[in-house]
């Protein structure tokens, strides 16, 4: 039974599943870990109710800031530690959380409870100085730019605390409270804020993910990755979300929190660095990955932290995956007998499909030509444009009409309007499980992460072709060829399965049926799939430009259309399912 620490908040004891709705997915995904008896931090969470409340008011609702007292009571009962205590310091991470995943999207503060006396029990504690400060520093300009809204200066990572604090009240007129019950408070506030950031707003309408499910908030006891050599930090996929590979794939950062490794501020080590130094560690967290996947029914994508040889998972949620990955997933789990087909097409959109079937290099292409920048592949298929590294004016010139490709350091939330409307991603810094990686498998965008610093900013202006799938970025605008979904791996199996349970058929333009198509390119208005039912009134099939549109195939079943010809079929099929979902 659910322990209710108040109206608005819940206990993660993991004695029951409260519905996602209500907690948001990664609190969900604590209480289902929790319940399995797998190493999680102990953790309460602020509901969606108490978000929908504040949204409405702008102001956290009466008797939150007394249900989040109790709450962290019962984080003080569960781990031995006190929040504000000079012995042994409780720390807190708050996150946010919605029903849907939204990688990146919204706002996330570590080391709450951190001031000057907590800094020195946790050094007196540790016995490590240097740590306590580098968690105080941490927690300090965190607060400062998601709570308080400001831009810091480039700061020196030994830079002293005094010099820290003075340059955020330079920044935001403000200084972090020392009181970690108005840290907790104004955090909770800040997250709630974060819904309806520019980025979390852009990220909705692009998904098409309603903006009134609002985010929970999760409130869990830090575990800590940057304390000694025997501690760390990483995120582990059940199975390879590049290439679709049924083998766990990930990155470790030792000595690091998970800040440093999905800002992309720092490129982490392949998972073999975890298995090298701590071989027992590796072996629990591919077991618990492998319990995950087959409770959950689908590849995981798992944030861990190592804390003195001892392994904590922080949450699992369903991996995003590149349109490859998403396409083989679904074919193997049903042929592992895991799914069932009807299963697996709800995996695959018609966009994956038509992502993993636009041109890719020609054979020859690369033969003569340079290589101006390489870095690790985190998202299938090729780009061509000119550079930009402004995000603002990436999304200026995508939008009068050119093709760009956007140039980053490393990208952070603020940056998804550019990743949005660009033909490829290429950064400077970070690794596979990095911001930039995670969004771009996410909207099927190709991108090459980990160029090294300062090699990408001489190719500003250039046209260039990235190849997302090899990790190169190629000089000029490179020949390409269009694949054949009647001969790409997988897609054949899903074309069987979808044209079974799809609303109507659908043929190849070269198939005899396309002669008696009544053809929409002749008509007025017949690009417009509003008028679609109309004109298609009598027609047994059709074809146009139009039904290479979701859209337009969703016109289409919806006027009872028993057939249509298009140029790609599968991906047709999938609009057709979902049209009638």
């Amino acid at each position: 039974m659910t322990i209710e620490l108040g109206p608005r908040t819940l206990a993660l004891d993991g004695t029951s599943l409260p519905e996602k709705s209500l907690i948001g997915g990664k609190a969900w995904s604590v209480a289902r870990m929790r319940g399995l008896g797998l190493p999680v931090p102990p953790a309460f969470v602020i509901t969606t109710q108490a978000c929908a409340e504040y949204l409405a008011t702008g102001a956290l609702p009466a008797g939150l800031l007394d249900e989040l007292e109790i709450g962290v009571q019962w984080l003080e009962k569960m781990t031995g530690r006190v929040l504000g205590s000079d012995r042994a310091p409780l720390l807190l991470s708050v996150r946010s959380g919605a029903m849907v995943s939204m990688p990146g999207m919204m706002d996330t503060i570590l080391n709450l409870g951190m001031n000057s006396e907590t800094a020195v029990a946790l050094a007196r504690e540790t016995g490590d100085a240097a740590f306590a400060s580098d968690t105080h520093r941490r927690f300090l300009e965190l607060y400062a730019r998601i709570v308080l809204r400001g831009t810091l200066p480039e700061l020196a990572a030994d830079a002293p605390l005094a010099n820290i604090e003075s340059a955020i009240i330079e920044a935001t007129g403000m200084s972090v409270p020392e009181e970690p019950r108005a840290q907790l408070a104004g955090a909770v506030q800040a997250v709630f804020e974060s819904w309806n950031s520019r980025r979390a707003r852009r990220y909705r309408d692009h998904h098409q993910i309603p903006h009134t499910l609002g985010t929970a908030v999760t409130v869990q006891a830090m575990v800590f990755g940057n304390l000694d050599a025997d501690s760390g930090t990483g995120v582990l996929f059940s199975r390879n979300p590049l290439t679709g590979a049924a083998d766990p794939f990930g990155e470790y950062l030792a000595r690091a929190q998970g800040e440093d490794v999905v800002s992309g501020r720092f490129t982490p080590r392949p998972l073999s660095a975890l298995a090298e130094s701590a071989p027992d560690i590796h072996r629990q967290l591919l077991a618990a990955a492998a319990r995950l996947e087959a409770e959950n029914g689908d590849v995981q994508d798992i944030e861990f932290t190592v804390q003195q040889g001892q392994l904590y998972l922080l949450q699992t949620r369903t991996a995003k995956r590149a349109p490859a990955a998403a396409v083989r997933f679904a074919v193997d789990m049903v042929h592992e007998g895991r799914i069932d087909e009807a299963t697996a097409l709800s995996r695959v959109t018609a966009e994956q499909i038509r992502v993993l079937l636009s041109p890719r290099l020609a054979p020859g292409a690369t033969d003569d030509a340079v290589v101006v920048a390489g870095g690790e592949a985190a998202c299938q298929g090729i780009g061509t444009g000119v550079v930009v590294i402004n995000t603002d004016e990436a999304e200026r010139r995508a939008q009068a009409g050119e093709k760009v490709i956007l140039a980053r350091d490393t990208t952070s939330p603020d940056d998804v309007h550019g990743m949005l409307v660009a033909h490829a991603v290429i950064t400077e810094q970070g690794g596979t499980t990095s911001h930039a990686a995670l969004v771009c498998r996410d909207i099927g965008v190709p991108c090459v992460v980990g160029c090294g610093p300062g090699n990408l900013m001489a190719l500003v202006g250039q046209v260039v072709t990235v190849d997302g799938g090899a990790g190169r970025v190629y000089a000029g605008d490179l020949s390409v060829i269009a694949p054949d979904e009647r001969t790409e791996p997988g897609l054949a199996a899903l074309a069987v399965w979808a044209a079974v349970r799809a609303p109507l058929q659908v043929f190849e333009e070269a198939a005899p049926e396309a002669k008696a198509a009544q053809d929409l390119d002749r008509m007025r208005g017949g690009e417009d799939p509003e008028q679609l039912a109309a004109l298609a009134a009598g027609a047994l099939i059709l074809r146009g430009a139009v039904l290479n549109s979701d859209k337009g195939v969703a016109a289409a079943v919806a006027a009872g259309v028993k057939a249509i010809v298009v140029k790609q079929r599968l991906p047709a099929l999938l609009a057709a399912l979902g049209a009638v979902k």
